[in-house]
């Protein structure tokens, strides 16, 4: 077992069935989808608590999802810490500023493409919670429960990774 966790790629059926897995755990245990653009929200209601608790206090958004250290604040933090000991383990880990096929597109300095990932991010997020949830959470966790919006929201964000993919690498890209 330890020499398939060790591996650089992993079968994506098994991979896929792990996820299974853990977003029906997800719903027994907790009785909550899985999900990751819940934690932004709950770190951003957090930061404004600090600021001004009345304000939080007033949200409604913060009144049905209070912002809380929890393991859905925690998801993001682990996802980060799993792939660094999935990369150390695989042995594939190294630290690029900038990654390869990016800079065969666009070059190697590093300030267009902290510009770029800083904006996509931003779009991402602002995103994700427009929809309702980002694609762990419509991909996963709503499509799991056959949810229409769900299956729609999860149709549109690989439709808009793969015009904006494309975009970036064939119409803008060297």
């Amino acid at each position: 077992m330890i020499e398939y966790l060790m591996q650089a790629t992993w079968s994506p059926y098994i991979a896929g069935a792990g996820i299974g897995i853990l977003g029906c755990l997800t719903f027994l245990l907790s009785d909550r989808p899985l999900g990751a653009s819940t934690a932004y929200a709950k770190m951003s209601g957090l930061i404004e608590r600090a600021v001004s608790k009345e304000a939080v206090e007033r949200n409604e958004y913060y009144r049905l999802t209070p912002p809380a250290v929890d393991w859905q604040f925690a998801i993001v933090p682990g996802i980060i810490i799993g792939a660094f000991i999935s990369a150390m383990l695989s042995g594939s880990f190294h630290l690029a500023w900038v990654p390869a096929f990016w800079g065969a597109s666009f070059g190697s300095n590093p300030v267009p493409r902290l510009i770029a990932a800083i904006i996509g991010g931003i779009l991402l997020a602002f995103g994700a919670r427009w929809a309702g949830g980002c694609t762990s959470g419509h991909g996963i966790s709503g499509t799991m429960q056959l949810s229409l919006g769900s299956i729609v929201a999860a149709a549109c964000f690989f439709a808009g990774g793969i015009a904006t993919a494309f975009f970036l690498f064939r119409v803008m890209g060297s």
